[in-house]
C-alpha cells in the first residue's frame, strides 16, 4: 500500500473532522499511528471533587481546538496567503544544523520550492511552497513543535 502526501493531508482532515480517537495504518514499508488529544484524563481522574474536574477541563480544550482543522486565523493583511503544516511535527527552517535557511523573510518563492521541514517520527518531510510570491512573515521558529493546520509563512502572490 502507497500513501502519497496529498492522500495523508486528506486522510488527516477527515480525522480531524470526525470523532475518531485513534487510526492505526500499517503497509509494507510503512507504519502510521494518529492519536487525537481528546479529553482522556477526563474519564482517568478520579471524580471526587468537581474542583478537578474543572481543573482538567481547561488542559484537553487547547489540544481538540489546535488540532481540529479550521480556518487558519485572519491575517492582518487580505492580500497574503497562509502557508500551513500539513502534520504534526518539528519545524525546520533549514536542512541540516549549520546549513542556511530554505527561505528568508523577503525571500522570492516559486511553486514547488522547499521552504521547510517538518519533523514527524524521524522523518524529514520538505514542505514545498504551493504558491509562488515572497516570504512576508515566518511564524514558527526553529526546533518548535507544529500542530496540524497551523500557519508556518504567510506569503503575498506574485
Amino acid at each position: 500500500m502507497q500513501l502519497d502526501h496529498d492522500q495523508l493531508r486528506e486522510l488527516l482532515t477527515f480525522l480531524g473532522e470526525s470523532d475518531i480517537q485513534e487510526l492505526r495504518l500499517e503497509g509494507d514499508d510503512f507504519r502510521l499511528v494518529v492519536r487525537r488529544n481528546l479529553p482522556t484524563a477526563v474519564p482517568t481522574a478520579p471524580s471526587p471533587p468537581p474542583q478537578s474536574v474543572v481543573a482538567a477541563q481547561p488542559i484537553p480544550a487547547a489540544p481538540v481546538v489546535a488540532t481540529a482543522p479550521s480556518p487558519p486565523p485572519p491575517s492582518s493583511r487580505s492580500d497574503l496567503q497562509p502557508l500551513t503544516a500539513p502534520m504534526v511535527g518539528t519545524f525546520y527552517r533549514s536542512p541540516a544544523p549549520g546549513e542556511p535557511a530554505f527561505v528568508e523573510l523577503g525571500s522570492r518563492i516559486q511553486a514547488g520550492q522547499p521552504v521547510c521541514i517538518l519533523e514527524a517520527m524521524k522523518l524529514m518531510n520538505e514542505l514545498e511552497a504551493d504558491i509562488s510570491g515572497e516570504v512576508v512573515e515566518i511564524l514558527v521558529e526553529t526546533g518548535t513543535p507544529v500542530e496540524f493546520g497551523q500557519v508556518l509563512m504567510r506569503i503575498r502572490p506574485a
